[in-house]
């Protein structure tokens, strides 16, 4: 098997986890470590030749814009304070913890070198903790904070484990080039997100057409991330800004066909990628196994207390931060997504899985100092860390659905039923006001009239079936079954013109473009 080969393979295997994990209630991420960690015990499978620097640029800027199409500025807004606790104040506390811990129990460690250990086995990661959260049904709050540290934790881990490193290679570490160096990192980011964000929606205007519009979107990220990194700010914050820059203002609401294909695209690139990268987690395994060669008992020790250490520190770090969260958030009446039980905190907790950039900056670890020397025990400092992740991402991702249904925690899906009912009603009104605008200005026969605020309210009604029930309009079920009736014949008649052009373009002499061009036409008329 060659590494074209083994690509695919993952690919299949990203595609295959996602029914799968839902067949047995896994996550799909840990399944693809599993899978990556069978392949990597197999002999004919061979190692993985990725050059580590390029796996950060090349996987998280599309996942974390992927994350970040989910959520909002509101929701950033709202959470600032936990999503600080966590996002960053936490990052610091367990790089400190892992670090001291570290340079006690590894004979000969330097402390930078134990510092870059705990900077990159600080922060859990983004994707794995949404995407094991949003499939087990958790309440919207949970989610919503663990996304919020997901995405901007990488920011402070990245940017410690670089001062770490650049303190390792060199022999030297000033605190305050340090700090400053983490502030501009975040000014540049910063600038060049809202620079690329504002420049990106000019340019989806301009472009129009919906295929380009989605391609440039694939870019944008990419682009953000390159361009801040040569500028050495962080690109993670530069893909976070300019994602939430494009979610903001780039969004039209008539624009239905870019946005219908556009979720559908996002929606497989995130599948994709996210197998990819968790398959090469489990298929880096090779290496860890050859670090550990004749020295299994000790290494294992070590990987082992250090898992401990990541873990309780998260633990006794999130019970007094959710308390005073809990505090604030009462007297102040903030409108933020906090922990409601220690239930829920305990989820929390059990979903801080570490995964790609852990296993990205371990492997980005330099082979060699300024000096010409071997790295201080990178072997070392590789294999800790990949006991981390495997037993941080496999261990707690396939107890966390347990734990969930054990203790109870789920959706309020009574809220999410009365804001969604909310909504319709907001819709049908809107739709409504509309009508009556139109009315004021042009002159509609009372038929017609009578037959749109119809269509209106039932812009609401199939949104929310209840709201049909409180306005209680005569003969407003006969309606809605000769609706449904309409439609279903309707799309019949759709299906049989559709299946009339395609049969034409096996016909002699028929232009495929043209076919395809009257297919479109139907397609969207289907879509209305």
């Amino acid at each position: 098997m060659d590494q074209l080969a083994l690509l695919f393979v993952l690919l299949l295997g990203a595609v295959v986890s996602v029914p799968v994990g839902d067949r047995f209630g896994l996550p799909s991420p840990v399944l693809m470590t599993l899978l990556g960690i069978v392949l990597a015990v197999l002999e004919f499978v061979p190692n993985v030749d990725i050059p580590p620097d390029l796996i950060l640029p090349l996987v998280l800027p599309p996942l974390l814009y992927a994350a970040v199409r989910r959520t909002s500025w509101r929701q950033f807004t709202a959470n600032k304070r936990p999503i600080f606790l966590l996002a960053v104040a936490l990052v610091f506390v367990t790089t400190v913890c892992v670090a001291a811990v570290a340079h006690a129990v590894v004979p000969g460690l330097p402390l930078a070198a134990a510092v870059a250990l705990g900077a990159l086995v600080a922060p859990p990661d983004p994707v794995a903790a949404t995407a094991v959260a949003g499939q087990l049904g958790l309440p919207r709050r949970l989610v919503s904070i663990l996304e919020g540290e997901g995405l901007f934790n990488d920011v402070t881990a990245i940017v410690l484990y670089h001062v770490a490193i650049a303190a390792a290679v060199s022999g030297e570490f000033m605190p305050a080039e340090a700090a400053l160096e983490l502030v501009l990192s975040a000014v540049v980011a910063v600038a060049v997100g809202i620079g690329l964000g504002w420049g990106a929606n000019r340019l989806l205007d301009l472009l129009g057409d919906a295929t380009l519009q989605i391609g440039l979107t694939l870019l944008v990220p990419y682009a953000a991330y390159v361009l801040a990194e040569e500028l050495h700010g962080s690109g993670v914050l530069a893909v976070l800004t300019c994602a939430l820059f494009l979610a903001e203002y780039a969004t039209d609401p008539d624009d239905v066909l870019t946005r219908l294909a556009g979720h559908a695209f996002w929606d497989i690139v995130d599948t994709l990628v996210t197998g990819v990268a968790f398959g090469l987690i489990g298929l880096e395994l090779h290496n860890a196994l050859r670090t550990a060669s004749g020295r299994w008992g000790e290494m294992l020790g070590w990987a082992g207390i250090v898992v401990a250490v990541v873990v309780v520190v998260r633990l006794v770090w999130l019970l007094p931060a959710t308390w005073l969260t809990k505090r604030l958030h009462a007297r102040r009446d903030y409108d933020e997504d906090i922990p409601m039980s220690w239930r829920e905190t305990v989820i929390m907790w059990w979903s801080g899985m570490r995964g790609v950039a852990s296993v990205a900056l371990a492997l980005a670890i330099p082979l060699r100092t300024d000096a010409g020397d071997p790295f201080p025990d990178r072997d070392e400092i590789v294999f800790i860390a990949f006991g981390v992740i495997m037993g941080t991402l496999v261990v707690q991702g396939l107890t966390l659905p347990w734990l969930v249904k054990r203790l109870g925690v789920q959706a309020d899906s009574e809220r999410e039923k009365a804001f969604e009912h909310e909504l319709a009603v907001r819709a049908a009104k809107a739709a409504k006001r509309r009508l009556r605008e139109i009315e004021a200005v042009e002159e509609l026969p009372e038929e017609l009239s009578e037959q749109l605020l119809r269509r209106a309210f039932e812009i609401g009604v199939r949104i929310s079936p209840e709201l049909g029930e409180e306005e209680r309009r005569e003969g407003h079920d006969q309606r809605v079954r000769r609706l449904k009736r309409v439609r279903r014949i309707q799309g019949e008649m759709m299906s049989a013109a559709r299946h009339e052009v395609l049969a034409a373009r096996g016909e002699v002499g028929a232009d495929p473009e043209v076919v395809d061009r009257v297919l479109r036409q139907l397609d969207v008329r289907s879509l209305r």
